[in-house]
């Protein structure tokens, strides 16, 4: 007869046991289940992102050098072509030149762009853009009368400048002086803007040169801003780079004061007090002062001349020969050429060679190339991101590209070159595992025909950190379905 204790430890040893392989397949089913739906939701997730965030200050910051470190040649002003080109034959006079397009800082042309020469009256061009960030400033307006001291008087400049005739006690605005600083090319006007902005010529000009060192050009330096010295000097690529910059921060400009074709000056209110106009009526007296006033044709001989031509800047020195900052737009395209050293022993001869070679090269240049706009298809792009900590990752061009020079190079019209162009995207279907700010996964091809004009890396940019095993696993079978899906 079994005891109690026996039976109740009988009982226990018969309770049913659960097989090893039985719990080992529930495991399973549970982690399968558990994964399956952790899937789903990360599918789900991926579906209903359509964005990321915004990078942080400190992100755009570190992109931006990545960038301007791995591209440094594709962040400066100026900068070569992307594609080759054949050696132009042209017959230039000058000693040096250079054309570039100045809404891609592509040069087109270039001969001694690189020699050291005085920039005579292109220095004003200079002069003209401290003004001007000046007044974008807000500490000065176009309008506001100018007093000007003796230094800024026609009688007390060197012999043969060019002068507006500014004289004593005349009333005149930040405008007419400008006007007469483009127009004329006006030595009076440049120490009177010297001396209200600055306050002493010596404060203006290292004002200029300030900005000759921020923008880098370091052949560049002027001890007055006339440009009647020979000691000012710069280079045609240095004076091509300025040119573009102020084109581009100041286009207002071009409008507003160097396609001006004449000046007028002095008018009547522009006289001191009992001063008079020649020929008015003097039958209730004789006035204290008769001034006859003149007017002054552009410097620039081109304008009017040349179709589209808008600007820029001439200058002569006997030391620099006859230059010319030149720029000229046809539709949406405009060039830019310096032409330095001009030969010529008088004004006519001068004026001669550069229109000469004004015409020479911007013919040529508008001839042969034109600007292709990029800005609607030159953006950034969202991939889906695997494998990392982001769902998505926004790939941007690694530099600008707001047009592309298109060379004529097949067909019958650049316009049908232009209407060839083919801009093609590649993506990578996703970015898998780690990403690294500022590397390229995907790029934009420019091409005309067979002939790539340019290519664009396209960059992460941020850093995504890889994921952990689990999220490996899941983000594998998901690529999958994506490409299958595709």
């Amino acid at each position: 007869m079994l005891n109690k204790s026996t039976k109740s430890k009988k009982t226990e040893n018969n309770s049913p046991k659960i097989p090893l392989r039985k719990i080992l397949i529930l495991a399973g089913a549970a982690l399968i289940f558990i994964f399956a739906g952790f899937t789903f939701l990360r599918a789900l997730s991926f579906k209903k992102t359509q964005n990321v965030t915004e990078l942080s200050s400190e992100q755009v910051f570190e992109l931006s050098n990545l960038l301007l470190s791995n591209y440094p040649l594709r962040y400066q002003v100026l900068k070569n072509l992307p594609y080759q080109i054949n050696e132009p034959d042209l017959d230039v006079w000058a000693k040096a030149a250079i054309v570039v397009d100045t809404s891609t800082g592509c040069v087109l042309y270039q001969k001694n762009a690189d020699k050291v020469i005085p920039p005579a009256s292109m220095t004003k061009l200079f002069a003209m853009y401290v003004v001007e960030e000046e007044i974008a400033a807000g500490r000065f307006s176009y309008d506001q009368k100018i007093p000007l001291p003796p230094e800024s008087w026609a009688c007390n400049m060197p012999p043969h400048s060019s002068l507006m005739f500014l004289g004593k006690d005349h009333q005149v605005t930040m405008e007419e002086l400008l006007l007469g600083l483009s127009i004329c090319s006006g030595n009076d006007a440049a120490y009177a803007l010297a001396y209200t902005v600055s306050g002493s010529m010596e404060a203006f000009v290292e004002q200029m040169n300030l900005v000759a060192q921020d923008l880098g050009l370091s052949h560049t330096h002027f001890v007055e801003s006339s440009g009647y010295s020979e000691q000012n000097q710069t280079t045609p690529r240095e004076m091509a780079e300025f040119a573009t910059i102020y084109i581009r921060r100041h286009p207002d400009s071009l409008r507003r004061f160097h396609s001006v074709l004449d000046f007028t000056y002095p008018k009547a209110h522009n006289l001191a007090p009992g001063d008079k106009i020649a020929a008015q009526d003097f039958s209730q007296g004789f006035p204290a002062k008769i001034t006859m006033p003149i007017t002054q044709e552009n410097t620039n001989p081109l304008l009017a001349k040349l179709s589209g031509c808008d600007g820029l800047k001439t200058g002569f020195i006997d030391e620099s020969g006859y230059n010319l900052a030149l720029t000229a737009v046809r539709g949406e395209t405009r060039f830019l050429s310096v032409t330095m050293g001009g030969p010529g022993k008088n004004t006519r001869e001068g004026q001669a060679g550069r229109v000469h070679d004004g015409t020479e090269l911007m013919e040529w240049a508008f001839s042969n190339f034109a600007d292709y706009p990029l800005d609607l298809k030159v953006h950034s792009y969202l991939v889906r991101s695997f494998n990392s900590d982001c769902k998505m990752i926004r790939l941007v061009p690694a530099f600008s590209a707001h047009a592309i020079t298109v060379p004529y190079i097949n067909g019958n019209s650049l316009s049908e070159n232009l209407e060839s162009v083919k801009v093609q995207v590649k993506l990578p279907d996703f970015c898998w595992g780690s990403v690294e700010q500022g590397k390229p996964y995907g790029n934009i091809i420019i091409s005309l025909g067979d002939y790539v004009l340019d290519e664009i890396p396209l960059v992460a940019d941020r850093n995504a950190k890889k994921s952990n095993i689990f999220v490996s696993a899941s983000d594998l079978l998901l690529s999958r379905i994506f490409q299958m899906n595709r």
